[in-house]
């Protein structure tokens, strides 16, 4: 019930981010639509398609749809106040982020792979949507630049599996790992903390 409702919610914010990362580039509703469908189903179809869990969710449940609709909606019709949130693309790419890093462990564990896979296809669920979009958008993705971007969600991924070793409460797991990611990558963000180039 927990990771249903952490995947809902990790699909409506890249929905929402998606859709008002299109609104940003002067895209009509359905533009929105289509980059808030790919934002929030991208990161999970690839997971699904790696770990050979097909069709994909998409395909067999329909709330994606439905929540992407909704992200479409909200950026649409919160166009006043959104202009008043800066970065609020960031905001809620790095809540997506920290939810999708926690469902893609715990789907791909659930398919009994090992830790170093599951925290592989956590990050790539948490980052492939965004991905898509920035692409989109014909911007270099964010998980492609000195961001600390796929590095928070390798950082909360290591440290849900150390806490399951130590024998955590699930909520407790969930919870701290979400926090911690997307803490990493907000204050990332606010202090424009880059990773060297080496």
């Amino acid at each position: 019930m927990l990771l249903d409702i952490w995947e809902i919610l990790g699909t409506f914010v890249f929905c929402l981010s998606g859709a008002l990362a299109a609104r940003e580039r002067a895209m009509d509703w359905f533009g929105m639509f289509v980059l808030a469908f790919l934002t929030g189903a991208g990161g999970g179809m690839i997971r699904s398609v790696l770990i050979g869990d097909v069709p994909p969710q998409f395909l067999k449940d329909p709330r994606i749809f439905g929540l992407a609709t909704a992200g479409t909606l909200a950026a649409l019709a919160g166009a006043a106040w959104w202009k008043k949130v800066h970065r609020v693309v960031s905001l809620f790419d790095a809540i997506g982020l920290g939810l999708f890093t926690v469902t893609g462990i715990r789907i791909s564990q659930a398919h009994g792979l090992p830790w170093w896979s599951s925290l592989a296809l956590g990050v790539i669920t948490a980052t492939f949507g965004g991905l898509l979009r920035d692409v989109l958008r014909n911007q270099i993705p964010l998980i492609l630049r000195r961001e600390i971007y796929a590095t928070a969600s390798i950082i909360g991924g290591l440290a849900l599996l150390g806490m399951d070793l130590l024998g955590w409460p699930e909520g407790v797991v969930v919870g701290v790992t979400t926090a911690l990611i997307v803490t990493i990558r907000l204050l990332a963000i606010r202090y424009a903390v880059h990773q060297s180039k080496g």
